[in-house]
């Protein structure tokens, strides 16, 4: 059996990246006005970010059409017997589901789907192991299971400079009291059962930060070979200094710096920071 490994464009895995590790890609789309761009193709992060600036209305976002993911699974179905496809949250995007509907009408190869519960690169985090163990030669049942041993030690939390776009787009999850009530604080949010919810109130970006270094502490300052990655939202400066500042601390701790692109930059806002980790 040969195995392709497929993820959506929200793991945010660089073009170059996913060309090395045989790594394949279904794009969700940002809608300005009228016009679609097929996010991580005909839309980059840095783009995004210009453009909304320049624009009086918040974009729109759509997952990856049934008919878009059929055309892809046709064309892997030449050189592959199987595909894992890793996709962002169930809880926050329709593209789970559109991809369960096209592995349901391809024919001639099978799909075997993993809900990654999450997104941006701790989805490619998990994109990038099952790419390495299908050139190891594992097929997908095996690499279904080491995804599920990941997903047991895959903490994010990130801090949001703006709740709005949260609370307009339906992506978070709680009471609408902590949402008229915190729009002037930094809370810490997290995934829990496929879905954004707040994790503590914040008064200050400052002690956000603060408890998010708290909160990988508890992980990292065990010894453990861990990977990190500071994620942020047209912020760079800053995610450079986080990790600088891990690096010096956590010699066990492999760091890299990503970013939230056109879609999750749509709903979390210019200025939001992320830290995410797994024990590898």
């Amino acid at each position: 059996m040969k195995t392709a490994v497929l993820t959506d464009s929200t793991a945010y895995i660089s073009a170059q990246m996913r060309e090395e590790s045989d790594i394949h890609m279904v794009p969700l789309n940002v809608i300005f006005g009228e016009e679609a761009y097929r996010e991580e193709i005909d839309l980059t992060a840095d783009e995004f970010y210009s453009k909304v600036k320049e624009t009086k209305e918040l974009p729109k976002t759509s997952q990856p059409s049934v008919g878009t993911i059929l055309e892809k699974l046709e064309e892997l179905k030449e050189e592959y017997d199987e595909v894992v496809a890793i996709t962002l949250s169930s809880g926050i995007s329709g593209t789970y589901q559109s991809m369960r509907s096209a592995g349901e009408m391809a024919e001639g190869i099978e799909l075997h789907l993993f809900d990654s519960e999450i997104s941006c690169l701790m989805q490619g985090y998990y994109a990038l192991e099952a790419a390495k163990l299908a050139a190891g030669g594992e097929d997908a049942e095996k690499i279904i299971a080491r995804l599920e041993e990941m997903k047991e030690t895959m903490r994010a939390y990130f801090i949001v400079d703006d709740l709005n776009h949260l609370a307009r787009g339906g992506r978070l999850h709680g009471s609408q009291a902590f949402i008229g009530s915190m729009l002037q604080v930094k809370p810490i949010l997290h995934f829990v059962d496929t879905k954004i919810v707040p994790f503590e109130k914040i008064r200050t970006y400052k002690k956000a930060r603060k408890r998010t270094l708290t909160l990988f502490d508890e992980d990292a300052s065990g010894g453990k070979k861990i990977r990190a990655a500071v994620i942020h939202a047209n912020r760079p400066e800053e995610a450079e200094l986080w990790k600088e500042e891990i690096e010096k601390q956590y010699p066990n701790v492999a760091v890299s710096v990503s970013y939230f692109g056109p879609v999750i930059g749509t709903h979390l806002g210019e200025g939001a920071l992320g830290l995410g980790w797994y024990k590898e």
